[in-house]
C-alpha cells in the first residue's frame, strides 16, 4: 500500500487534468513574481493564457544552472524573504552556488515527497534510521530527516564522515535503515570489513541512496556487501531536493511524484520534445512550489520515462536510472562516453573493488582515458604479471562492449581516496581551452 494511495494511484487521466491545472497556476505565478520569467516567457512570445494543455509546455523556454547562478541569490524568488523560512544550496564547485529558497508549505511539500520515498524503500515507523548524509546546505541530510521524522522513526542524525563511528552507532543503536550516498555506503561496507565487523549480523536491513549516479551494478555490491535491500532516492537542489522520484519494492525505474513535479524528455542536441520512452535529457517543471518554482529545468540527466503498470499498484510515470550527464559525457574516439557505462563493466571483473577513477587527458589532438581501479589485495599482491593480466582483461573487456581502447592502471587497494559524500569519478587533466 503506498503512503498516499490518492496521488500514488491515481489514474493517469485524472492526474493530468490535476496537472494542467497546477501548471496553468505556476506559469501564471512566476511571470507575475518572477522577473526573469516575466522577461523570458515575452521573449518567447508565450503568456500564462497560453497553455492550454500538458503539451503546451514545450512552448516555454528552459531554465538552466547558469540562470540561477546569473540571478544568484535570490533573484528567481517569487516571494519576499519574510516568507522564507530555510534556505538550502548546492557546493557551488563550479561556480556561484544553487541557491534553494523554501517557504512553509514548500518544506511541507518536500516532506511529504520524502516520506512516500522512504515508505515505498521499507522505512516503517518503528525502524531506527541512521541519516549519514551531510547536513548542512545541501538538501541531503535535511531532506531525509524531515521524512524520517514526519514517519515517525527514530532518526539518528550522524551526518557524513568518522566512518569507524558510524559503524559503532550502528552496531550499538540497533540500526535498521542507512541513509547515504551510494559510494559513502560502500566505504562504510569496506571499513567495516577491516574492523571484522559483519554487517550481515547487524539488525540493518535497508539502505536508501542518492545524491550521485549509481548503476544496478553499483547497487548489488551495495546489497551483496552489506546484506541489505538498497533504494533510490532521486532528486536536485534546483527542484527542492531529494524525493522527486524514488524506488519502490519491484527496483524498476523510480516513480515520480507527478503531481509535484511535470517530466519531459528532449532531445540534447535539438531541445525539442521526444515521446515517452525515447532516451534524452530529463526535464522538469514544479507544479506547486512557491518560493522558487522552476520553470522546463534542465537536470542534463540522460534517461527514459516510461509509463507502464506498476506491480506496486503505483500508476506514477517512472524514471529510469539515470544513464549518465550531458555535462559528464566524454568523447573518446568519437565514442560517447558515461562514467557510469566505464562503472558497469569495471564491476563485471572479479579481480577488482568497486572504487575508481577516470583521468581524461590530451594526447595530440585527441582526448585520452586512462581508467584506474583498486586491485583486490590478493591480486595486487601476486606481482606485475598479474597486474598486466588483469589490465589486459579490463581493457579487451572495454574495448569489446564500448568500442574504444583506454589506458587501464591496476593500483593498489586504497590508492583512490574515499568519498564520504559525492564520489569524484572524473579527473580532467586536458587543458583548459581543450575541455
Amino acid at each position: 500500500m503506498p503512503w498516499n494511495d490518492q496521488f500514488e494511484r491515481m489514474p493517469v487521466e485524472e492526474m493530468e487534468k490535476f496537472q494542467l491545472e497546477k501548471l496553468k497556476n505556476t506559469v501564471d505565478w512566476v511571470s507575475k513574481k518572477i522577473p526573469f520569467y516575466k522577461k523570458t516567457f515575452k521573449e518567447a512570445g508565450i503568456k500564462a493564457s497560453d497553455i492550454k494543455s500538458l503539451e503546451d509546455v514545450a512552448k516555454l523556454p528552459f531554465t538552466q544552472k547558469n540562470d540561477l547562478r546569473d540571478n544568484y541569490p535570490f533573484g528567481l524568488c517569487a516571494v519576499p524573504l519574510k516568507d522564507v523560512v530555510r534556505v538550502h544550496a548546492s557546493s557551488g564547485t563550479t561556480g556561484k552556488p544553487v541557491t534553494g529558497p523554501y517557504t512553509a508549505d514548500d518544506l511541507d511539500q518536500w516532506t511529504e515527497c520524502m516520506v512516500r520515498n522512504l515508505w515505498s524503500a521499507g522505512v516503517r515507523p518503528e525502524h531506527v534510521v541512521q541519516n549519514a548524509y551531510g547536513h548542512g546546505l545541501f538538501t541531503g541530510g535535511f531532506g531525509f530527516h524531515q521524512g524520517a521524522t514526519k514517519l515517525g522513526c527514530t532518526v539518528v542524525p550522524t551526518s557524513s564522515g568518522l566512518t569507524e563511528r558510524q559503524i559503532t552507532i550502528m552496531k550499538d543503536f540497533g540500526v535498521e535503515v542507512l541513509f547515504a550516498t551510494p559510494s559513502y555506503a560502500l566505504t562504510i561496507a569496506e571499513r567495516a570489513e577491516e574492523l571484522k565487523v559483519d554487517l550481515k549480523s547487524l539488525p540493518l536491513k535497508i539502505v536508501v541512496c542518492g545524491a550521485e549516479p549509481w548503476t544496478i551494478q553499483m547497487r548489488d555490491e551495495i546489497e551483496e556487501r552489506m546484506g541489505v535491500k538498497a533504494m533510490e532516492a532521486y532528486g536536485l537542489t534546483e527542484l527542492g531536493g531529494p524525493g522527486v522520484a524514488f524506488d519502490c519494492e519491484a527496483q524498476d525505474g523510480l516513480h515520480i511524484n507527478e503531481d509535484y513535479y511535470l517530466a519531459e524528455i528532449v532531445d540534447p542536441i535539438t531541445f525539442e520534445p521526444l515521446p515517452i520512452g525515447e532516451k534524452g535529457e530529463l526535464i522538469f517543471t514544479s507544479l506547486q512550489r512557491k518560493a522558487m518554482p522552476m520553470i522546463r529545468y534542465r537536470t542534463k540527466d540522460i534517461t527514459r520515462l516510461r509509463r507502464e503498470k506498476c506491480s506496486c499498484g503505483r500508476t506514477l510515470l517512472k524514471l529510469e536510472k539515470v544513464y549518465g550527464r550531458t555535462d559528464d559525457m566524454l568523447i573518446i574516439s568519437g565514442v560517447n562516453v558515461f562514467p557510469s557505462q566505464i562503472e558497469s563493466l569495471l564491476l563485471e571483473v572479479e579481480e577488482v573493488e568497486p572504487q575508481y577513477r577516470l583521468v581524461v587527458r590530451k594526447k595530440g589532438y585527441l582526448d585520452q582515458l586512462l581508467v584506474q581501479v583498486e586491485a583486490k589485495k590478493e591480486i595486487y599482491d601476486a606481482g606485475d604479471k598479474k597486474r598486466l593480466e588483469v589490465e589486459g582483461k579490463i581493457m579487451a573487456h572495454i574495448r569489446g562492449n564500448m568500442g574504444i581502447s583506454v589506458e587501464v592502471s591496476l593500483v593498489e587497494p586504497k590508492f583512490i581516496a574515499r568519498s564520504e559524500g559525492k564520489a569524484l569519478r572524473v579527473v580532467d587533466e586536458r587543458p583548459k581551452q581543450f575541455r
